[in-house]
């Protein structure tokens, strides 16, 4: 996963191709003009596109999305009031939260791995139960252990 300045980055390169994207959608849905004649106003006889709004809409609605995730990107980088002790502290707190994760983590893969001898133990004594069954020799008792 990339750094927060990275992600960053990508949002605000994201933000620029939205842009060009609007502006080539805009010079290709844009009805012609003379330029013979300067015209002042739009000629107002002519349908609008229906595609026209929908791209509109859908810009739209990709440029603030893509501009919120720059906010929200921003926002969780450090502040400037952020001093190398309130980082070093938080840092001291992570590895920490970190060790006691990791040492929960051995106590269960132990735990895990004690059961699964329990469980290959079982095993063999089933398959060596069925074996000396079909076999016809007697079966034996297995202390539990």
């Amino acid at each position: 996963m990339a750094d927060r300045l990275t992600q960053l980055q990508d949002a605000v390169n994201s933000l620029a191709d939205q842009f060009c994207n609007v502006i080539g959608v805009l010079q290709q849905c844009a009805p012609p003009a003379s330029f013979s004649n300067i015209q002042t106003a739009i000629n107002k006889d002519q349908p609008s596109n229906p595609t026209e709004q929908e791209y509109a809409q859908l810009f739209a609605a990709l440029i603030a999305r893509t501009a919120k995730d720059v906010d929200v990107l921003i926002d969780s980088l450090p502040s400037e009031e952020s001093t190398a002790a309130l980082q070093a502290a938080s840092l001291r707190q992570l590895e920490e939260e970190n060790h006691e994760a990791a040492s929960r983590l051995e106590e269960v893969v132990y735990r895990g791995d004690m059961l699964l001898e329990k469980i290959q133990s079982t095993l063999a004594d089933i398959a060596q139960s069925q074996l000396r069954t079909r076999s016809g020799a007697p079966s034996q008792q297995v202390p539990e252990s």
